[in-house]
């Protein structure tokens, strides 16, 4: 195949692999709250929502190896438990969201039917992807990415072009924060260590063996997604911001993505907005089992009968839990993500830098210090505790904006690295 050709195949299947249920219903709310402050609360979105995910797509094709090669030089079981965590977390939480998100926006509008079968064939589809390994990122990339981008595409201009222009005033204290914390929502820090294994291990269905062809075809392909991502959120979070004055007090998620659409498209917003959701959603699904499965199979001596299981059984813990309400899986997902987003950021970031900077000592002592000043974000959701937890987090910088992790993890990095090169 054509270099080039392969390399905006590459970009446009990452992005679609991103682009999931979180990535759509989230940034129209963000700018349906902001008001004027959309642009800060863009910014802030941008952090975690596509430069931590892109960056994780940069650190594979720096590593070319697996989600434990990202915690290896913490130790070995400590990245062991890392991927199992990671891994579970991903197919039974992002992986059915977006079987739900399918449900409630692509099929009930539509038909009468229970969530539960929606889930079924939903799941029966992603694994028949799964188990085609080496076609995913033509298919996802020739074909359904496009698709996406173009409905996008047409939303956005027709909402820039034709909206009210009366936006409502902004509900948040700190945008710049909010569009942060909203990102973890996406995930997409999660996906990128995930579904960038997927990339690496599709490569190696090609002809391209060096490790510098790869590395090369791997950054140019997570610069176009970034690129795509940045057009695309920014666009829906000022389409929600234009339109904020027409959408419901109290509207959820889904239910301002859907009067946004319907505004902009017309009679055929419904049906043009179930087509982009359940697409969407599909691809992301498919990337999340297809990566957890593609690691099993490589802990298990590339066997083939391993990765099959695991496709299966991710695909049925998909349909149990997607069958289940989207807002009831986001609130789920909360504690979890406080704990796991800071290690996994920082583990994308130490994986970036050259190794005279990231030694086996630095990682050790900034991923403890990131695990330990994240614990207040994790206890707060914990019954009983919640008191203790927010006296913990207003004794710490950053600590009230459950960013808490950040100052001292950085303290650290260049404290260990300025004491290690004296000693020297």
């Amino acid at each position: 195949m054509n270099k080039t050709k392969e390399i905006w195949i590459g970009g446009f299947a990452l992005f679609s692999l991103f682009f999931g249920a979180g990535n759509l219903i989230l940034p129209p709310n963000l700018g349906a709250k902001a008001g004027a402050d959309w642009w800060i609360v863009v910014l802030g979105f941008i952090i975690t929502g596509i430069a931590i995910p892109i960056l994780a797509i940069f650190a594979h094709a720096k590593l070319q190896g697996t989600l434990y090669d990202f915690g290896k030089k913490v130790s070995p079981l400590f990245s062991t438990v890392f991927c199992f965590l990671i891994y579970i977390i991903a197919f039974a939480i992002p992986s059915p969201r977006t079987a739900a998100v399918t449900h409630e926006m692509a099929i009930q509008p539509f038909f009468d039917s229970p969530a539960i079968v929606t889930s079924i064939i939903y799941f029966i589809l992603v694994f028949l992807f799964a188990i085609n390994r080496s076609k995913i990122i033509s298919l996802i990339g020739k074909f359904l990415t496009p698709i996406i981008v173009l409905i996008l595409l047409i939303i956005i201009g027709i909402a820039i072009f034709s909206s009210p222009g009366n936006s409502t005033p902004s509900t948040f204290k700190t945008p710049f924060v909010d569009g942060i914390l909203e990102g973890y929502q996406t995930f997409d820090a999660i996906a990128g260590v995930v579904v960038g294994a997927v990339i690496i291990i599709s490569l190696n269905y090609s002809n391209h063996n060096t490790f510098k062809e790869k590395r090369k075809l791997i950054r140019k392909a997570g610069f176009i997604a970034g690129t795509g991502l940045l057009l695309i959120y920014g666009g829906l979070i000022l389409s929600g911001t234009l339109f904020s004055s027409t959408f419901a007090e109290n509207a959820s998620r889904t239910e301002v993505l859907t009067s946004l659409s319907t505004q902009t498209l017309g009679n055929l917003g419904t049906t043009f907005l179930s087509v982009l959701v359940a697409l969407a959603c599909f691809t992301t699904a498919v990337g999340i089992v297809t990566g957890t499965a593609d690691y099993i199979k490589g802990i298990c001596n590339n066997s083939k009968k391993a990765y099959i299981i695991t496709a299966a059984i991710a695909s049925v813990i998909g349909i149990i839990v997607g069958s289940y309400q989207v807002d009831f899986i986001i609130t789920l997902a909360v504690p979890s993500l406080m704990f796991l987003y800071p290690i996994t950021i920082i583990l994308i970031l130490l994986n970036l830098f050259p190794d005279k900077y990231a030694s086996k000592t630095v990682f050790r002592a900034v991923v403890l210090v990131t695990f330990l000043f994240s614990i207040p974000d994790f206890l707060i959701f914990i019954p009983g505790s919640e008191s203790f937890a927010v006296y913990l987090k207003n004794l710490i910088p950053l600590g009230k904006f459950s960013l808490g992790w950040v100052i001292p993890a950085c303290l650290v990095f260049v404290g260990v690295n300025l004491i290690s090169k004296k000693i020297q």
